[in-house]
This record gives C-alpha cells, structure tokens and sequence, in this order.
C-alpha cells in the first residue's frame, strides 16, 4: 500500500496536492511519501518479530539522509557500499554497531573509517579484501569484525544486471571455495569472524531462490560449526521485489515464514538488507510535458525529465507506470515518453498507451522511490532534481535542485590556458 492517489481528479501525496509541491519546487521532482515509507518498514520487521534479526536498510536505493534518518527512528540499520555512504548514515544518526558494509572495491581510507567509528560487520568478497582488512586493523590495533561473502550459485530469476548470486557474478566467493578462506580469517590476529553473508540479486518475485540459498548458507555453516568456527551472524541481503506493473512479489510475512524456519533453531542473528522493498513505492518522478512530436511512425511526449533524472527504463528497459498528475478522461494515445537528452536511449516509457496531454501538463512516474535519484547523473550538464518529503499535510524540500553554479563545483580552467596562444 502506498499514499499516492487521486482526489476530485487531482494526484495527491498523503494529504498534499501534487500541484501544490509543483508549484513552489518545480519539476523535475521527486515525491516520497514518509507514511509509506515507515509502513513498509513496520510491516518487513513485524514479520521477522520472533526471529533475531536486525533490519539494515540499503542505502543504495535511497540515499537521501532524510529517508535514512526516518528508518533510523524506526530502529534500523543499514547496509552501505561506500565510505560515502557511511558518511550519510552517520550524518543521520545510524549507530555504527548497526552499520554493515558490504561491495566489492573497499578502499584502504573507506575501511578505515569503518574500522574507527566501529562498525557491526564488513561483508568479505575477496582473499586480497580480507588480507587488507586484517593489515589496516593490525596498524590501527583493532581487530576487525568480518562476515564472508559466499556466492551460492542460486539462479534468482531477475534482470542479469542485478543478478549477484550466480557463479560468473563478481560478487562474494564460490561456497565451495569459502571454507578455505575462513580458516585464513580465524587464523588472522586483527580479524574476528563474526557471520556469514550471502545476497543473490535485486528484484525478486519469488521466494524459492531465497529458500534455496538460505538452505545452502545454513548448510554451511553447519559446517563452519563442526570445525570450530562460530558465527553469529547469516545476513541473507535483500533483493524482495515490488510490484511496477503486473509482478505479485510475495508479502514481507511469506518471505519471512519461508526463510525463517530455516535458521530460527540455529541460535544466530539474521541480518536483512532491504532497499527497494521499502522505498520503491513510496516514491514518484514528477515531470513537465515539454512538447508533442508526431512523426509517420511515431508519438513522443517530449517531457523534462531524462534517463539522467530516472536511469532505469534505459538501463534494464524497466517499465514504470505513468499517470497524468490531472486525471484526464476522454481519447488516449500510444506514444512514447522522452527527455531532453541526446540519446536515443533516453526515454521513461516506449510504446505506452497515455491520454491526450499537452504542453504544460505534469505526468507522475511511479514507483520512483528506489533507484531513482540515487543513480541519477549529471549527463548532457543537466542540474539534478530536486526532493521533497511529505508528511501528512505539510511537505519539506529534503534537497534543493541543482543550480548551474553547482554543476561547475570543483571544476577550474587549467592555468595554462588562461593566457591565448597555442598549445
């Protein structure tokens, strides 16, 4: 259940107009609704209520420190992939001992920084990863609590971009190559071993690769235990997906129910790391209908929104809905959806079946709330959106649009080409 819906012909947020927010922000936008967001995390940790376990929600989907900060007074975690990330979350108030930090590339400062405001865990995902942790900590003399990435080969069933389970997936180490690696850890003198993670991709609809990994990791660690290495943790990541158009992922309880039962007699804490789960329908993409093409072939809604703002449609041909922000009766049109961007790749929506709109109308993408800005770029010298929370009846802009003064931050004029002549 989400916040978004129509009254009296008008899109509303909670309690607030959507013209209302486009009036004083202007578009590109993007919308979250806070009553949405708190639900879904009430309703994912309820159903894991009489497991051990701690909610880690996952930055990446949703960087935004005020989205962080609402899931933090919640009583979450989070699961992070980058020193900036972990900048975010402390900024936010996360508690360090609910930090996890997961990905593949960890920089030498980025794992120091970690290891100095006392992180729960980091996830593993290589031998020269987790040699590297052990030399920082020994200078740093601290010992470094690490859970290892096990790579499960479980087939997830989603997009291969966001597969992350599978064998020739960079992500973790072959399970069967793992036990290895842990006999290394526990040998180390900075390194405490202290769980095991495992996380197949993003996007799932079904909760059977859950259960096949699940059964695989408990396994292991079965194994762990019969040569002497404890664990405290199974972090089984996220990846629980939502519906965009016609998917009936499970509910947060059945997913629960299903992988519960497996680790619930095995004295461990389960770690969860969901991201789209919680954020993806609390969220909208408002944008501006710029122009109407029509060419022999085609429709296009030429709007002010691009594959900058919304990444998603051009890299994994995502379908999100599209709904006009003024509900419209009458005549509707196939067209596409496209920005401002030159690429041809730069669209929201290929052959969708839209009403009538004209110049001036606002369109609502949906579904918006994962992914959305996080991925968002700079590309073609375009000022990023802006964001606004909404509560109830009241609404806060949680980030300012980019002016063009911000996007040359950083940036300078060589000196040497400040005075004319040539090269």
């Amino acid at each position: 259940m989400h916040y978004f819906e129509y009254r009296k012909r008008k899109l509303y947020c909670e309690d607030v107009p959507v013209e209302e927010i486009i009036r004083e922000v202007g578009t590109p936008v993007y919308i979250y609704s806070a009553r949405t967001l708190a639900r879904h995390f009430r309703v994912f940790d309820a159903s894991f209520g009489d497991i051990s376990h701690l909610v880690c929600y996952s930055v990446k989907a949703n960087s935004n420190i005020s989205i962080i900060k609402l899931f933090a007074n919640l009583g979450s975690g989070v699961d992070i992939v980058s020193g900036g990330e972990l900048y975010r979350a402390l900024k936010a108030g996360v508690s360090p001992r609910k930090i996890v930090y997961s990905g593949v590339g960890k920089k030498d400062w980025e794992i120091t920084l970690a290891l100095e405001k006392g992180i729960l865990m980091f996830n593993v995902e290589s031998a020269e990863e987790l040699e590297n942790i052990n030399k920082i900590a020994g200078r740093m003399k601290v010992k470094a609590p690490v859970s290892i990435r096990v790579n499960p080969d479980v087939d997830p069933k989603t997009h291969p971009y966001i597969s992350t389970g599978m064998r020739e997936n960079k992500f973790g180490i072959d399970i069967r190559e793992s036990l290895a690696l842990y006999k290394k850890a526990v040998s180390m003198r900075n390194v405490e071993v202290v769980g095991i993670d495992c996380h197949i991709g993003s996007q799932l609809t079904d909760v059977k690769p859950f259960v096949d990994a699940v059964k695989i990791v408990v396994d292991f660690v079965k194994t762990l235990r019969e040569r002497g290495i404890t664990v405290r943790y199974v972090d089984i990541g996220g990846g629980l997906g939502i519906t965009y158009r016609d998917e009936t992922p499970p509910h947060p309880e059945e997913y629960a129910s299903a992988i519960g039962s497996l680790i619930k007699e095995m004295d461990l804490t389960l770690v969860l790391e969901p991201g789209r789960v919680l954020t993806g329908n609390a969220g909208i993409l408002v944008t501006e209908v710029l122009y109407t093409k029509r060419t022999g072939e085609k429709t296009f809604y030429i709007v002010d929104a691009a594959m900058n703002d919304l990444a998603r449609p051009s890299l994994y041909g995502s379908y999100h809905e599209i709904v006009p922000v003024r509900k419209k009766d009458g005549k509707t049109t196939v067209a596409d959806v496209v920005g401002p961007i030159c690429e041809s790749g730069d669209f929201l929506a290929k052959s969708r079946e839209l009403p009538l709109v004209k110049r001036g109308d606002f369109l609502a993408v949906m579904s918006a709330g994962a992914y959305g800005f996080s991925m968002s770029s700079n590309y073609n010298s375009r000022p990023r959106a802006a964001e606004v929370l909404v509560n109830g009846d009241s609404y806060e802009v949680i980030r300012e649009r980019e002016s063009l003064r911000d996007l040359l931050r950083g940036e300078k004029i060589a000196s040497f080409l400040k005075k004319r002549g040539e090269l």
